[in-house]
């Protein structure tokens, strides 16, 4: 083989081992049968979010994802495949790519890696069906944020009441 050819594999093995090593999620998709212009709304989708969707071949990325550790995840490796790659939320690679199924049955996820757990089609489901790490955060605040509304609102009444108090007797 071409020396120039195996540099160029060597880069872009190279390449995917980059991504995958900081990524706090890789999800793996099946994308058969869509067309350009779902192709294209998939990929709106995830680079709103923040998710880099690449297209590598299946001898690339089973190079790198043993190089990483990921000896397991090359198994999913078969047939047309595509990674979504998100280094901020865990979870958000797998909701877009489920969710977008949902509407485009030809798009499939198979598989992924969650902060470093290779995870096969079941629980790569569970996690995209869990809620945003924001709607978590928002729903720990609400729920902090209640007995703390409460007490408040209790130390208010006793001061109104004791205040409405003072000021009937003012008046007379």
């Amino acid at each position: 083989m071409n020396k120039k050819i195996v540099e160029q594999k060597q880069q872009l093995v190279q390449e995917i081992r980059d991504k995958i090593s900081g990524a706090k999620s890789v999800v793996l998709v099946d994308y058969r049968g869509l067309n350009v212009d779902e192709v294209t709304e998939l990929r709106r989708k995830y680079s709103e979010a923040g998710v880099e969707y690449k297209v590598y071949k299946n001898t690339m990325m089973r190079f790198a994802f043993k190089e990483e550790g990921y000896e397991e995840f090359t198994n999913h490796l078969t047939g047309p495949n595509a990674i979504a790659i998100s280094n901020e939320d865990p979870v958000i690679a797998a909701k877009i790519t489920s969710d977008f199924a949902k509407d485009h049955n030809k798009l499939e996820l198979k598989a992924g890696i969650v902060e470093g757990d290779v995870l096969n089609l079941d629980k790569i489901t569970e996690i995209a069906n869990l809620p945003s790490k924001e709607h978590l955060l928002t729903q720990v605040v609400i729920a902090l944020n209640a007995p703390i509304s409460k007490f408040a609102r209790g130390i208010q009444a006793i001061v109104d009441k004791e205040n409405g108090g003072e000021e009937s007797t003012d008046e007379q």
